[in-house]
């Protein structure tokens, strides 16, 4: 009877890129909790031996897998902040991430906040990423607070508070309390108080027509 072909040999380098694409995959499909030694060694398609030879503890490959797809979101919605004054920028940042199609990667951040509590490389990488979002936005409200566009004094706290309203908006869409596009109204209508903007500055589709 012929015997099934072997698989390919993999370099470390390899098979641990493999490993974390698996993972991050995983992760993104059914959420950071579903990441155990078996279920990414069956989406790799190896042994969880094998998982466990090249990842040092399941809590450290929860760390990284959380800070692979939180840097790719931060990357790509970077891009809406590039051109454009300092409030359009911010509007269309603030947008896309309470447009409703991410609950993905909300999962991902709302399960890091529950399962840092007891894993803290993962508590680590969600300081370090929500770090680097208050930066992102701290830049963009204090660009703007000099354009005399937005009224605030202190840009690093309003950037705090903003991210602390997105989080809580977000968290609330898993479980569809309410339509996206009211969540969205309602926290661009508040984030634009905070900022002694006008309503309808930060949210296109309030804003009247001449």
């Amino acid at each position: 009877m012929p015997t099934a072909p072997r698989a390919p040999r993999r370099s470390p380098d390899q098979r641990r890129g493999e490993i974390a694409d698996a993972a991050r995959d995983l992760a993104l499909d059914e959420g950071l909790a579903a990441l155990t030694l078996r279920s990414v060694a069956a989406r790799a398609r190896v042994t969880p031996a094998l998982v466990a030879h090249y990842v040092p503890t399941m809590d450290d490959l929860v760390a990284s897998t959380f800070t692979s797809v939180v840097d790719a979101e931060l990357t790509e919605l970077a891009g809406l902040a590039a051109s454009g004054t300092a409030v359009d920028r911010l509007a269309a940042l603030l947008g896309a991430l309470l447009d409703g199609s991410r609950d993905d990667v909300t999962l991902v951040w709302v399960e890091a906040f529950a399962l840092g509590r007891r894993n803290e490389p993962l508590a680590a990488a969600a300081r370090q990423a929500m770090d680097r979002w208050q930066g992102v936005l701290q830049d963009l409200l204090a660009e703007g607070a000099a354009d005399g566009d937005l009224h605030i004094d202190d840009p690093a706290e309003a950037a705090w508070q903003l991210l602390g309203m997105i989080d809580g908006i977000n968290a609330q869409s898993l479980v569809r309390w309410g339509r996206a596009s009211d969540r969205s109204a309602l926290m661009l209508r508040a984030a634009g108080g905070m900022l002694g903007v006008p309503r309808g500055i930060l949210n296109p589709s309030e804003r009247k027509t001449p």
